[in-house]
């Protein structure tokens, strides 16, 4: 048994909780928490499961880090304190633990991540032993290693589309939707997210990883953006009220441009009510959908939907980004210390988890 700290109890925690607890190959041994609410409740009461762990949370990072885990579920957000996150999966990595994230864009393509992001990791991986994994579902599976697999089944290929169409009012973080990604807002406000170069920082790396897997080579990135304005004030039920004429709904591409054309796309489609933007590309039904499009002979197009935490699309979301992770370390573990990318590390069947749950 692989002894296993989640670090984080938020919407990626709490499905990370489930998914270490679940795993026939790992033992949850610590969760870290920043709520002082949180602290010493047992991690099965903040998972939301109908049994109690056996765990309870702390805050003291060294005390957890000095039982020696052999891997690392880091939870903790990186969007708006990737120093932070980066020193803290540093810390991590030179006990000696595996660690697996979501929250570094730059390292889901570590060989074109900033030195600044790439050294420190290296650095700690050979002082102290351990790896990094930085995987997710879009940028994530959803955009890697789903479209590549699918991409085996056509005789010829012309374009790989991905995209997340998702009604962000289902997203339980507020200040990201309406700060970041700037919904409800004036439409002169210019949100973080989709600032000029800030979308191919994020989502860039997954251009250059299917890139790479398919054997092309890329002209440049390019983006487009588009925003929609509200008709009229909605109300919704997790974020409360977004008022007619601000930003509704979002549209924006990553293009990887291949002999001047954009061959390999990743979309996204986001908006905060149905209403907003009906012309834009809908999930098949329900909240959201990632869809994989490969156009080319046949043409071959593939939605998952999934749904976590009573149905709710957005923590369904997270779950299988979770399972990503979690269900890596065990290969990570037998692997020798380094720093992976997703065309690395296999993503394999549910052996030995077929009827198990969270113990």
């Amino acid at each position: 048994m692989i002894p296993t700290i989640v670090w984080g109890t938020g919407n990626v925690g709490r499905a990370a909780i489930r998914a270490v607890a679940a795993h026939p190959a790992l033992v949850l041994t610590g969760v870290l928490a920043h709520n002082p609410d949180k602290v010493g409740r047992d991690a099965g009461t903040l998972a939301g499961l109908d049994t109690e762990l056996g765990v309870p949370a702390t805050d003291d990072i060294d005390a957890l880090l000095a039982t020696g885990p052999q891997a690392v579920v880091y939870a903790a957000s990186g969007e708006i304190r990737p120093d932070d996150a980066l020193a803290d999966i540093v810390r991590a990595i030179r006990v000696g633990a595996v660690v697996v994230t979501p929250a570094l864009y730059a390292l889901y393509d570590p060989r074109n991540a900033p030195a600044e992001m790439r050294e420190p990791v290296l650095e700690a991986i050979a002082a102290g032993g351990g790896s990094l994994f930085v995987s997710g579902v879009d940028p994530g599976w959803g955009n890697d290693v789903l479209p590549l697999l699918i991409s085996g089944l056509a005789a010829t290929v012309d374009v790989v589309r991905c995209q997340e169409i998702f009604d962000y009012s289902t997203y339980d973080q507020p200040d990201s939707v309406r700060y970041l990604v700037g919904m409800g807002q004036p439409m002169d406000y210019q949100p973080p997210m989709l600032m000029a170069s800030v979308p191919t920082m994020v989502w860039g790396g997954q251009i250059r990883l299917m890139a790479r897997a398919l054997g092309v080579e890329l002209d440049e990135i390019r983006e487009t953006v588009d925003r929609r304005a509200l008709d009229s004030t909605v109300q919704t039920t997790r974020m409360g009220a977004f008022d007619a004429g601000t930003q509704g709904a979002v549209r924006f591409e990553v293009q990887g441009i291949i002999d001047g054309q954009a061959r390999i796309v990743i979309e996204h489609v986001t908006r905060i009510h149905p209403s907003c933007a009906p012309d834009w590309p809908t999930p098949p039904d329900g909240d959201g959908a990632h869809r994989v499009i490969i156009e080319g002979s046949p043409r071959i197009e593939v939605s998952v939907e999934a749904t976590d935490e009573g149905g709710n699309r957005a923590a369904g979301g997270n779950a299988t980004a979770v399972g990503r992770l979690v269900n890596a370390i065990d290969w990570l573990v037998e692997a020798p210390p380094g720093l992976y990318d997703a065309l690395d590390v296999p993503l394999r069947a549910a052996v030995g988890k077929l009827g198990r749950t969270p113990r």
